[in-house]
């Protein structure tokens, strides 16, 4: 409520200040209600499903290797698979032969092929509907690591 205050003969003068004091007092109390209540909550157990056994055999990736010279060759990871060399123009349906929706394909590329050539080759696998694409390295070599970024 505004109140009035007068001044003299000059005549009244309305005060538009509002009493923000019990609006704090309130905030404080349900502040203090809350921190006093949130620790005595206990959080709801659930039961969760169960599930059968799954199948943890990992699919095997196809690995296509690209040589030096720019030649492709295909293979499945496992023991035992032979190389089989094949032509650029048939990349794409022998690796759709081969493959699943589930199975990755790794493209191992020898260190001396050009970037161009791996990044033309994944770009052309992508391009097919080949998504769950990767690169294989080798780890144990530790040779030509990147050097580590500059602090600015």
């Amino acid at each position: 409520m505004p109140s009035v205050s007068s001044r003299g003969r000059s005549g009244r003068r309305m005060k538009a200040d509002i009493n923000v004091v019990p609006y704090i007092d309130v905030m404080l109390v349900l502040l203090v209600i809350f921190m006093v209540t949130a620790p005595l909550i206990t959080p709801g157990l659930i039961q969760l499903p169960s599930v059968g056994a799954a199948s943890d055999v990992p699919v095997k990736p196809l690995e296509v290797q690209i040589s030096e010279d720019g030649k492709i060759a295909l293979r499945m990871r496992e023991p035992g698979a032979t190389m089989q060399d094949i032509a650029r123009t048939e990349l794409v349906a022998q690796v759709r032969s081969r493959i699943t929706a589930e199975t990755p394909v790794v493209i191992a590329a020898d260190g001396k092929v050009p970037y161009e050539t791996v990044v033309k080759v994944m770009d052309e696998l992508r391009t097919n509907g080949i998504t769950r694409l990767g690169l294989l390295v080798d780890q144990s070599a530790g040779g030509n690591q990147p050097a580590p970024a500059k602090k600015r």
